[in-house]
């Protein structure tokens, strides 16, 4: 950005030109009251406290930009006497007591303008949110609520009502917990008062210390700054230096994190006896766990046994659990959820481009034309991510294409919308590419200098025509020659998508029909461009990455090379087993055949998210040794052994990756409760107790990540000194002075000068509609829970969202004679469970979703065990099934 000379106060400063004059005053460490504005508003202009004298005339600095040459007072007589007299007439507004730490106390006590506390007007406070007091005895009309409500979330919740010196601010319902507020926390974050204030602020005060860390939760990866008093958290506020989530978060991040302090928290290591568990010291637990692995290992042999790694844990503690595996195990049946969510957006990456990770980052949001959204509920289940392609659409600065059997909250905003038949995919963008070439969209360049096998890939979409399209996904073959000359033709465009395109047959495919799209019309390599599979978990892209996975090594390098496993040997100094290991769908399998026999399992519940529950759950019950390690019992735990408690990631130190392959630094906030233990420290008392104590000696987590940096060339540029300084760096960082490789695939694609495309013929889901079963379901997330909801279940999110709910088309919900809220019975060939019914039209006729969150439904008894064919993931979102009403 350009500099320009300024002299404020007759100091001369080089900053950047144009930019807002309050921001840059700012940043040079002057102080200027503002109570109309915030960093992440549009310049308001209304409370006039921010005046300068600019050249001589006085001007609001939120609304000036930066100029060569301007010469700036930032205080004088007149500027003081004004600030004072606006001030005086706020205070006069405002009544009940105000924190110290708020805007508006800061100013008062700048000035010295004096306030006494008033009596406050009941009917003003509103106490039905579970997150937010709001006390409009406060309120000042600065607007911040609203405008924040309006320009960056998009959901309208506070409004103006009358006018002049009646006017009041009020949101849409009859009061705030009954609103269609989404818990954000956005209009707490700007208000200058504490009218609208976090319950835990209001009851205990402001937190004495203040930590940066990271978001448990999505993997958008959000920075949050942690608020503890007294050594325990109190509250948390989104990161405003964030380059990922620019000063917002969801209300997972922001407010789902008492399950820290839950009283079913377990805080000591146990074990079952006469299926009853018993609190045990860590030596006595470890010790049986090592016996048991010591027996299995010896009556059995090393195949007889498999890890199973969540992607809640720290980028350390994944790698500790594979080493583990290979080192202390000697086996290569080490899975995790990771690669049974989103295996096929790394392996599709990987086979065509030959890196399994984003091409781009969130950066190029700002920089690209066109998205398509395919697949993803991406307002809900990456919220942050998601607002911002609202506002992005919104504001007309970029055109949006939205594919999903559902109409999600984005489709709204999309200008093009796809509501295809689930399962269809396949032939949806295989239509799309049809109509690229038949009108010739292509990128003839592009093509020519980087791709093969163009003309097989021809071949293969010649008969996949809109029309043709149209009579198997069920989408006007108009809208899809529309949709495919926008992505083409509108460019630079990005492709996101989530499980809705992974967890299929072929899931695989898909993808690589997603990056046979990027290539044939140029849209890889350059800013603005690109393909961004959202991962779930806080955790998967580094879960990916980490050497979790029964074929591939830490930085995914495969198995089978015998110079891969030579390099890890020569650190590890220990022998790889060569022979691939069982993925966690056969591990499953082969407990069912009982040959497995023990399984270690780091902060994830089997027998919840795995389908075909019944026979995951027959599976576990055939087990030897289960060891679960984690913060909760969950359903999981009815089958294990031991059960060893995890520290939460507040209370530990490491690194997450998050979706666009940023790694992040994540701090501790507090120490472990009760007798908790973070992950990396409970592998090495495994290894210890195994004899394995020189190969897993570390006394930090750094030790452990400078292990990584030395095995794996990608991320050795990466310190924890530079995460701490720079916030988060995108790998290849190979080199310590050098920036991160932001865009992949450049000049050249990893796996070499040309990318070949992958044709793909469309194979039907197993799963068709039959008389018994006429009806296909899909399952996702909601907002306000996580996954298998272990955490978000012990938040007040389960006061808002308190039971796993079943979409249905009005149609059918008549047919069936089912109201709103109605108990139902949804059966499968696999199994059943009860659910209650909620009428939408966002799920087309003759489709029904369900969230996965409460195991008092568990709606994977009903789910199929049909796997995707080439990474072997299971079809989630395609199950025949009927409904039943109760």
């Amino acid at each position: 950005m350009e500099k320009v000379k300024i002299t404020v106060n007759d100091k001369e400063y080089y900053v950047d030109k144009d930019r807002n004059l309050l921001q840059t005053l700012k940043s040079l460490g002057y102080y200027i009251p503002s109570l109309c504005y915030d960093d992440r508003l549009e310049p308001y202009g209304s409370c006039r406290l921010c005046y300068v004298r600019v050249n001589g005339t006085l001007l609001p600095s939120c609304t000036t930009k930066v100029k060569e040459g301007m010469r700036i007072v930032t205080e004088d007589q007149e500027i003081s006497e004004n600030r004072k007299t606006i001030l005086e007439m706020v205070s006069n507004q405002i009544s009940g007591d105000l924190l110290k730490e708020k805007e508006i106390s800061e100013a008062l006590d700048k000035y010295g303008i004096y306030y006494e506390p008033k009596e406050i007007k009941k009917e003003l406070i509103d106490e039905s949110h579970p997150y937010i007091y709001v006390d409009m005895n406060k309120c000042i009309k600065c607007f911040r609520c609203v405008r924040a409500c309006d320009e960056i979330q998009g959901y309208h919740v506070w409004r103006t009502w009358f006018r002049g010196s009646k006017v009041l601010i009020r949101p849409d319902g009859l009061d705030f917990g009954h609103s269609s507020c989404v818990s954000c926390g956005l209009c707490v974050d700007v208000c200058p008062t504490g009218a609208l204030e976090d319950r835990t602020i209001a009851i205990n005060g402001w937190p004495n210390n203040w930590v940066n860390t990271i978001c448990p939760y999505c993997g958008v990866g959000c920075q949050i700054d942690v608020g503890t008093k007294n050594g325990k958290i109190i509250d948390i506020r989104p990161s405003k230096k964030s380059i990922v989530n620019k000063g917002n978060l969801c209300v997972k991040g922001r407010y789902a994190w008492g399950y820290v302090y839950s009283e079913d928290r377990v805080l000591n290591p146990m074990i079952k006896e006469n299926g009853e568990w018993k609190e045990v010291s860590w030596d006595e637990a470890i010790t049986y766990v090592s016996q048991k692995i010591n027996d299995i290992l010896k009556r059995y042999g090393p195949k007889a046994i498999g890890v199973l790694v969540g992607a809640r844990i720290t980028n350390e503690e994944e790698y500790l659990a594979a080493k583990f595996a290979r080192v202390a195990l000697k086996t290569n049946n080490v899975d995790s959820c990771a690669r049974v969510c989103h295996e096929p957006s790394a392996q599709g990456l990987e086979d065509i481009l030959g890196t399994g990770g984003a091409t781009n980052t969130f950066e190029d949001l700002d920089k690209t034309k066109t998205v398509i959204v395919i697949g993803s509920n991406i307002t809900e289940n990456h919220p942050v991510i998601g607002v911002r392609l609202k506002r992005l659409a919104s504001e007309g600065k970029i055109k949006l294409i939205v594919i999903d059997p559902r109409k999600t909250e984005i489709a709204q905003y999309a200008d093009i919308f796809l509501q295809l038949k689930p399962g269809t995919d396949v032939v949806l963008l295989n239509a799309i590419a049809n109509t690229i070439i038949s009108e010739d969209l292509i990128d003839k360049d592009f093509l020519n200098k980087r791709v093969d096998g163009f003309e097989e890939f021809k071949q293969v979409v010649y008969n996949y025509t809109p029309e043709f399209a149209e009579q198997i996904t069920g989408v006007k073959a108009d809208l899809i020659r529309e949709a495919a000359r926008l992505y083409a033709s509108n460019k630079p465009s990005m492709i996101f998508w989530g499980l809705g395109v992974t967890e299929h047959i072929q899931g695989t495919e898909i993808v690589y029909l997603l990056i046979d799209l990027a290539l044939i019309t140029g849209n890889l390599g350059k800013e603005g461009t690109g393909l961004m599979p959202l991962r779930g978990k806080n955790n998967v892209q580094g879960t990916a990455i980490m050497g979790a996975h029964p074929k591939k090594l830490l930085g995914a390098v495969p198995l089978s090379d015998p110079q891969n496993r030579f390099r890890f040997e020569k650190i590890w100094r220990q022998k790889v087993p060569e022979e691939p290991g069982l993925d966690a769908i056969e591990m499953v399998e082969a407990a069912l055949r009982g040959e497995l026999k023990g399984l270690i399992v780091f902060g994830e519940d089997l027998a919840m998210s795995h389908p075909f529950r019944k026979m995951a759950e027959e599976a576990l019950s055939n087990l030897d040794l289960l060891v679960l390690i984690d913060m909760f019992h969950n359903e999981t735990s009815k089958f294990a052994n031991v059960f060893l408690p995890a520290s939460s990631s507040f209370e530990k130190e490491g690194t997450f990756t998050n979706a666009e392959r940023r790694i992040q630094k994540v701090n501790k906030v507090i120490d472990p409760l009760g007798n908790s233990m973070p992950d990396w420290k409970i592998v090495m008392k495994l290894a210890e107790s195994l004899g394995l104590k020189e190969y897993f000696n570390y006394d930090t987590p750094e030790d452990v990540w400078n292990e990584i940096r030395i095995l794996w060339s990608s991320v050795y540029g990466i310190t924890y000194e530079r995460l701490e300084n720079q916030g988060g760096l995108p790998y290849p960082t190979p080199e310590l002075d050098k920036e991160p490789i932001k865009i992949l695939h450049k000049d050249k694609f990893t796996i070499g000068e040309k990318a070949r495309l992958k044709p793909v013929m469309f194979i039907p889901s197993p799963e068709n509609v039959t008389q018994e079963y006429p009806l296909i379901l899909i399952t996702g997330r909601s907002l306000y829970h996580f996954n298998m909801g272990s955490m978000t279940r012990r938040t007040p999110n389960k006061v808002i969202f308190g039971e796993d709910i079943l979409e249905i088309n009005p149609i059918n919900a008549n047919s069936l004679g089912i109201k709103d809220g109605d108990l139902v019975k949804i059966a499968s060939k696999y199994g059943s469970t009860i659910i209650k019914a909620r009428i939408s039209d966002r799920v087309p006729k003759n489709v029904v979703f369900a969230t996965v969150h409460f195991p008092e439904q568990s709606i994977n008894y009903v789910v199929s065990p049909n796997i995707d064919r080439i990474s072997h993931i299971p079809e989630y979102k395609v199950t025949a099934v009927r409904i039943e009403k109760l």
